[in-house]
């Protein structure tokens, strides 16, 4: 018996050694699965707070400032501009001097006019002295030939004299109406010689200089100008997709990069029917853009509305960043587009928007809800129903290393 034990005692010894070691293996299973399982279910998720703020669907545009009222100055007449009284950034006010052009052509044109409507006055007192003389040379034949002393032939030929010296003075008179017409538009000429302002506004160009050969032959060139800085237009440009959500009288705010941190806000005032006509092309029928046809290219419709300028704050050509507000929610409960994670059909409000929503309860429990939604933009969704300010919704969820994913999807 003694050598029984003494034998055995090895083999026991193993047997529990391994015992040993399959229990520390066991307990290590359970200490690590203790270690990687969560106390808090809610743990991984990117979780955020329900508030409250200001959402906007708004339609983005760029667009260019202009002003409201304008005119370019041109030159009616040729010849070298002698004059310019005026220079950029100046005020004007309408009626005022403001260039003149060597006057020498035109005045001896008008005054060759005078001179021809004189000789033509005198011709034509010359005509009814000779016509009244004729007249009475007929009256005095007529007297004759009812007395029965005079000649047939002497009365014909009196009688056509004085219609001739008649039809002389009936010309001459039309003649004079013309040298009066062609003399009221050489005398409108010599008035263009003097260039007067339009309207009262700023000068914002002047492309002529004082010596300058001034040639309107073919089209009237430009000399200047005038705008009425008080009040500017933006011409905005909207993309075909968006252009279908304006309306006219639409709420909008505009910023320049010159202010970054001023809003102008102004209302639509009108969208153009058609988009602007694109320049024409003398490379043989290629676009003025080099896009290879009307496919590739970009439509754009033009949207007008009109901002006071009182404090001179804008300027021509500034480039506005225009936001047409379609829709917008003041002092709204907001929650992260994110955490909408798909859109339902709630059979009793069908002309609403339903979503799902995963929150993390009191007890860190997640649930799922559905909720109505207003109004979205690209951040921030309007909980009509639903939620309450102060509740925690999930955004998003770690990944295994504890860091949120970095691909997101957003509805």
């Amino acid at each position: 018996m003694t050598a029984r034990r003494a034998a055995g005692a090895p083999g026991t010894g193993r047997r529990r050694h391994r015992g040993f070691i399959a229990a520390a293996v066991v307990l290590a299973g359970l200490a690590s699965a203790a270690l990687l399982r969560p106390a808090d279910p809610a743990a991984s998720a990117e979780v955020a707070v329900v508030g409250r703020g200001t959402v906007e669907d708004t339609v983005t545009a760029l667009g260019k400032i202009q002003p409201r009222a304008y005119v370019d100055v041109g030159a009616q007449v040729s010849g070298q501009l002698t004059r310019l009284h005026v220079a950029v950034g100046q005020m004007v006010r309408e009626g005022d001097l403001l260039a003149e052009i060597d006057p020498a052509l035109q005045q001896a044109k008008v005054e060759a006019g005078r001179a021809e409507r004189a000789r033509l006055t005198a011709l034509l007192a010359e005509q009814r002295a000779r016509a009244d003389f004729a007249e009475a040379q007929l009256a005095r034949q007529a007297a004759l030939r009812r007395s029965g002393s005079g000649r047939g032939e002497a009365f014909d030929q009196a009688r056509m004299e004085a219609r001739i010296a008649a039809a002389q003075v009936e010309a001459t008179q039309a003649q004079i109406r013309q040298t009066d017409s062609t003399l009221q538009a050489d005398e409108a000429q010599l008035g263009y010689t003097r260039i007067y302002a339009p309207m009262s506004g700023t000068l914002i160009a002047v492309d002529a200089r004082q010596g300058q050969t001034i040639n309107s032959a073919y089209e009237a060139p430009v000399l200047m100008r005038i705008a009425d800085l008080s009040a500017m237009t933006v011409w905005t440009q909207v993309s075909e997709a968006d252009v279908t959500r304006l309306r006219d009288g639409m709420p909008l705010y505009f910023t320049t990069l010159g202010h970054p941190g001023r809003r102008w806000t102004a209302r639509l005032h009108e969208i153009l029917p058609a988009p602007p006509k694109p320049p024409a092309s003398g490379n043989g029928g290629s676009s003025a853009s080099g896009g290879g046809g009307a496919a590739n290219s970009v439509v754009l419709y033009t949207a007008l509305f009109e901002i006071a300028n009182d404090r001179g704050e804008l300027r021509p050509d500034m480039t506005a960043q225009v936001f047409f507000v379609a829709a917008a929610a003041k002092d709204a409960v907001t929650v992260p587009v994110a955490a909408l994670t798909s859109a339902t059909l709630n059979p009793a409000d069908t002309a609403a928007e339903w979503h799902r929503v995963t929150l993390i309860g009191s007890g860190g429990a997640i649930e799922t809800r559905e909720v109505r939604v207003g109004v979205r933009d690209r951040f921030n969704a309007q909980i009509l129903e639903g939620l309450a300010e102060g509740e925690r919704i999930v955004v998003g969820w770690k990944t295994d290393d504890g860091r949120p994913p970095k691909i997101g999807f957003r509805l």
